[in-house]
């Protein structure tokens, strides 16, 4: 049986939709006892990271979400769930829940710590060779990603051409860069998946992805 976090401020209804399609038994609730008896949850995740942990405190999520993970369980996050798992996102400064070792950034103070190219253009990104200005935050819309550090058995039977669909400002970094089982490239490399344990997180949206995305999320509940 599948868990779905509903802390008000996740992407419900597109998860939902998918889990529908794939003919998935789950339970939505922003009840954590009604999630004990779970198998797996998955913990999805839009808007502001200091308002979600708040919210998170005040449903008794994170003490639920931290046991959980403690106690070696399967666990999913998406988008504002792929980061507030971490230790501490700049977006409100806020202390999140610290599953996993890392902080969240925006795009601009990372991209800031980018070495200019040889001819001293500060508008250019060697790691892309896209330029600053070319690029807008939120990074919103379709991404490939490169595999790493071995992938993740989540991607069996995913198509290495196939494209995911991002929207976020803020963008994950993991202490440990061995975690990190996907990239994309947007002015920099993105961790687009991470996992340690029992936890993945995707940055991108797999219930928005297409068949990409779902053979993902069929992936994860088999």
């Amino acid at each position: 049986m599948i868990g779905i976090v509903d802390y008000n401020a996740g992407n419900i209804k597109s998860v939902e939709r998918a889990l529908g399609f794939l003919k998935a038994q789950y339970v939505l609730s922003k009840n954590p006892a009604d999630l004990e008896k779970c198998d797996r949850l998955i913990f999805p995740g839009v808007g502001e990271a200091k308002y979600a942990m708040e919210q998170l405190k005040k449903t008794g999520f994170d003490s639920f979400l931290r046991d959980w993970a403690a106690a070696g369980k399967p666990l999913v996050g998406i988008c504002l769930g792929s980061q507030i798992i971490f230790e501490h996102s700049e977006e409100g400064d806020v202390d999140c829940l610290g599953l996993l070792k890392g902080n969240i950034r925006h795009f601009e103070n990372v991209w800031g710590e980018i070495p200019v190219s040889e001819h001293g253009n500060d508008n250019t990104l060697s790691l892309s060779g896209l330029t600053r200005q070319s690029l807008k935050v939120p990074h919103m819309g379709w991404n490939n990603l490169e595999y790493v550090n071995g992938s993740s058995p989540l991607f069996d039977g995913v198509d290495t051409k196939s494209d995911f669909y991002f929207v976020h400002s803020y963008l994950i970094q993991p202490s440990d860069e061995t975690i990190v089982k996907a990239y994309a490239n947007y002015g920099c490399p993105v961790p687009a998946c991470v996992s340690s344990g029992s936890i993945t997180a995707f940055q991108f949206h797999p219930e928005k992805s297409g068949k990409a995305g779902l053979k993902i999320l069929e992936n994860y509940i088999k």
